[in-house]
C-alpha cells in the first residue's frame, strides 16, 4: 500500500510499505478519512523533537475496523466506524497515575512517533479507537482529534456565559474554539488577517471579525479588554498580543504551537498587576469521547471546516493546498467507503 512517510527534512515521500500486522491488544483500522495538521508541517521541516523519521504521519484520522486480534479484548466489532486518539501513554509514571496521562514522558503517538493514518490500513491499540454514531460521516469523524484537543483548551479557558472572548486566528483550531466558545454564552471576537477566514469565523458565531490591525484594546486596568484569549497561531507576535489584549483579571489560553527555541517577551509587573492567568494546553486529555458527542449532536455546522478532499494518490496535491494555506482542513481518504 502506499503511504506518506516523513524521512528528510522539509519533504513528505510516499512510499510502498506492506499492510501492518496486529499485535495483542490491537486492531486494523481501514482508514477513511485523514487530516492535515499544523503539526505535519512542524514534523516535515524538524520542529518536533518526538516525531520519527520515516513514520507514516496522519495523526487526525478515522476509518473502520477491519479486522480484530484474536487476543484484543474490546466492544468493538469488524465494520465499526471510529476515531482514533492518537496518544498512547504507558500508564505506569506519576502523570498517568494522576490523570495527566497526556504529559506522560513515554507517550507515544500514532503519526507522529509510530506509522499514523495517512495510509490505507494502520494497526492501532484497541483502546485509541472511539466508536463513532452513525449519523457521523467518516470524514467528518476525522475531526475528532483536533476538536478534541479543543474541548481540553476551552476547558482551560474556563469560559462563563457572558464572557468576552477574543480568539486570535482563525483557523480550523481557533474555529472549533470559537463554535465551543459561542454555543457556551460567550460574546466572541475573532482577530485574523484571511478575508476568507474572517467571513467564516462569522458563520461560525463571532460577534466580530477582523483584521490584526484593527485590534484596539484600552487600559485592561481599566475593565478593558477581553476575560479569556484563545491564542490559536503559535507565533511570538501573537503570543504576546494575547497577554496584552486581557483585562485585568482575565486568562490567556496559548494553544497554538511554537517553534522550539521561540520565546516571548512578558512584563511580569504587568501579569502581578492585572493578575492574569496565562496558562497553556497540550494535546487532548479525556476528550475524544467528549468530541465525538460533540460532532453528532451537530450544534455548529463542522463539515464546513473541511475545505478540501483528496484522495491518497492526489497527496502531492493536498499537501500543496495545506500548505499555501488557502484553504482550512484538508482530508486525505486513503480508502472510499
Amino acid at each position: 500500500m502506499k503511504v506518506a512517510i516523513w524521512e528528510s527534512k522539509g519533504k513528505i515521500d510516499m512510499v510502498d510499505r506492506k499492510v501492518p500486522a496486529m499485535a495483542p491488544g490491537e486492531v486494523l483500522i481501514r482508514v477513511t478519512s485523514s487530516g492535515l495538521c499544523g503539526t505535519d508541517l512542524h514534523i516535515c521541516h524538524g520542529e518536533t523533537p518526538h516525531a520519527t523519521p520515516q513514520v507514516t504521519i496522519g495523526h487526525e484520522f478515522a476509518g473502520y475496523v477491519e479486522s480484530i486480534h484474536p487476543e484484543t479484548k474490546t466492544s468493538l466489532t469488524v465494520g465499526h466506524l471510529v476515531a482514533i486518539d492518537p496518544n498512547c501513554p504507558c500508564h505506569a509514571c506519576t502523570f498517568c497515575r494522576n490523570k495527566k496521562y497526556h504529559l506522560c514522558p513515554f507517550l507515544s503517538c500514532i503519526g507522529v512517533s509510530v506509522n499514523g493514518g495517512m495510509a490505507k490500513y494502520v494497526a492501532v491499540p484497541a483502546a485509541a479507537a472511539f466508536a463513532v454514531p452513525s449519523t457521523v460521516s467518516p470524514e467528518l469523524a476525522s475531526l475528532a482529534e483536533p476538536l478534541s484537543c479543543v474541548v481540553h483548551a476551552v476547558d482551560t479557558g474556563s469560559i462563563k456565559s457572558g464572557d468576552r472572548v477574543l480568539i486570535m486566528g482563525a483557523g480550523p483550531i481557533g474555529l472549533m474554539a470559537l463554535g465551543l466558545c459561542s454555543t457556551g454564552g460567550a460574546s466572541v471576537t475573532v482577530v485574523e488577517p484571511s478575508d476568507m477566514r474572517r467571513q467564516k469565523a462569522l458563520e461560525f458565531g463571532a460577534a466580530k471579525a477582523i483584521k490584526p490591525e484593527d485590534l484596539k484594546v484600552g487600559d485592561p486596568c481599566m475593565g478593558h479588554g477581553y476575560d479569556v484569549v484563545f491564542e490559536c497561531v503559535g507565533r511570538p507576535e501573537t503570543m504576546e498580543s494575547a497577554v496584552n489584549c486581557a483585562k485585568a483579571g482575565g486568562t490567556v489560553v496559548w494553544v497554538g504551537v511554537a517553534k522550539p527555541g521561540v520565546t516571548v517577551p512578558v512584563s511580569p509587573f504587568d501579569v502581578y498587576r492585572r493578575e492574569l492567568t496565562i496558562k497553556s494546553t497540550y494535546t487532548n486529555p479525556f476528550g475524544m469521547e467528549r468530541a465525538v458527542k460533540i460532532l453528532a449532536e451537530g450544534k455548529v455546522n463542522w463539515s464546513a471546516l473541511i475545505s478540501h478532499t483528496f484522495t491518497l494518490d492526489e497527496f502531492d496535491k493536498a499537501w500543496e493546498v495545506f500548505t499555501s494555506g488557502t484553504g482550512l482542513k484538508v482530508c486525505v481518504r486513503p480508502s472510499l467507503e
